[in-house]
């Protein structure tokens, strides 16, 4: 794989028959693999060989390499006079190096843990998060979210369950609502009660403790929906059909969310054997990992042939979307696709009325088809709502519709 980074022969018996050439052979089969361009890939390679040549001087074997060695290397290549390599820059020099080690460490050259470890969760704990998988079908983002509350709890309880009572419960939610916005209390109340639960089913603590955990003075349907006029929402999406790789993928992910309402996080599961060319669907598995198989457009379908066929690198990844340089792997999250968007409404000169963007536009799908006459149930379908309940909160934006049922106020004109 040297040879698809490097032309000159002398470059290339440079390389191999140095000390560890065979390990540099192998991380650039890596980059290669990776998907990386050859500049990208000469330059990470130029700082995997900077630091064997460091490592060798100091007389210390490569497999000994860890995150605090690096951080020596760091801070020799500040003051680096080596004379095979010049003058050089951290900034173009440590992201090879560091990708080096990383490769070492997954090639099981290097068995040195990270300088940070992460700390073991607690036992109830991991129990916790398997039953909520199995019973429930929480995802992995969800139990993300819930883990600092209980990690906390279980710091001031213990191991042991029996020390959990109604006042510590409620010590934790008031503290929480004495530091953090509404949203995260929602969040602190919610994992406590789960966390609860799961101890009542498991015969750890006694029956009824869960509703010790106080409710939060919050009113359903309160908030208004944030959305875009159609004709902004359109400017949107052709803004953003630009013929170049980014642009196909980003349209791609735009229509799923405007046309079909998808969330963010529904767009980083989609992988490739998720949509059904046939069928003309796809097939979608949103909150409580409940599938559902939408309709696929003819616009959407087209928007997403494009980036197939000259927008999106190969790449082992199943993902049906992944990220535009390399090393290509599938998006990192629902706030990557929400970045996206952000981006591209930046671009378009389009601005946003609240901050989730990608949810905006799931948004404004809604409350478009509330105004062309769509039913509640509709909607919720499309939406994939469990309740009717949820749907209901777009009713408040059809002001026409509310004019012809708001009754007048005594001694005052009607509207």
């Amino acid at each position: 794989m040297l040879s698809e980074l490097f032309v000159s022969r002398r470059r290339l018996h440079a390389l191999r028959d140095r000390p560890r050439g065979e390990l540099l052979g192998g991380f650039a089969r890596h980059l290669v693999q990776a998907g990386y361009a050859v500049k990208v890939g000469r330059r990470h390679l130029r700082g995997a060989e900077h630091l064997i040549d460091w490592v060798d001087r100091l007389k210390r074997p490569v497999e000994q390499l860890d995150d605090a060695a690096l951080g020596q290397f760091a801070r020799h290549i500040k003051r680096c006079g080596c004379r095979d390599f010049g003058p050089v820059r951290p900034a173009t020099v440590l992201p090879g190096a560091r990708s080096f080690i990383k490769y070492l460490r997954r090639a099981g050259v290097i068995n040195t843990p990270p300088a940070t470890p992460t700390p073991p969760d607690p036992v109830l704990l991991i129990a916790f998060c398997q039953w909520m998988r199995q019973q429930r079908g929480t995802s992995e983002v969800t139990l993300g979210k819930y883990r600092p509350d209980i990690c906390e709890l279980l710091a001031r309880a213990g191991e042991d369950p029996k020390q959990i009572d109604a006042g510590l419960l409620r010590t934790l939610v008031f503290e929480k609502h004495r530091t953090s916005g509404p949203s995260m209390v929602g969040i602190c109340t919610h994992a406590l009660r789960m966390f609860v639960r799961f101890l009542i089913a498991t015969g750890r603590c006694a029956s009824g403790l869960d509703a010790a955990v106080p409710t939060m003075a919050h009113w359903a349907l309160a908030p208004l929906p944030r959305y875009l006029p159609p004709h902004q929402v359109e400017r949107l999406l052709a803004s953003c059909s630009r013929p170049s790789p980014v642009g196909r993928r980003n349209h791609a992910i735009l229509l799923l969310l405007a046309r079909l309402g998808l969330r963010g996080g529904d767009i980083v599961h989609l992988r490739l054997g998720d949509i059904d060319w046939k069928d003309a669907s796809i097939h979608v598995c949103g909150k409580g990992r409940r599938p559902m198989r939408l309709p696929l457009t003819q616009e959407v379908g087209r928007a997403i042939v494009a980036y197939l066929q000259d927008g999106r690198p190969t790449t082992p990844a199943d993902a049906l979307f992944v990220t535009s340089r390399a090393p290509f792997r599938a998006l990192s999250g629902a706030s990557t696709v929400s970045f996206l968007v952000a981006e591209e409404m930046r671009r378009a000169g389009v601005v946003r009325p609240s901050r989730g963007a990608a949810h905006l536009l799931r948004h404004s799908l809604a409350t478009h088809l509330l105004r062309q006459g769509a039913s509640l149930q509709d909607i919720g379908a499309l939406l994939r709502h469990q309740s009717v309940k949820t749907t209901q909160i777009y009713t408040k934006v059809d002001v026409a519709a509310l004019r012809e049922i708001a009754q007048p106020w005594p001694e005052v004109s009607p509207c």
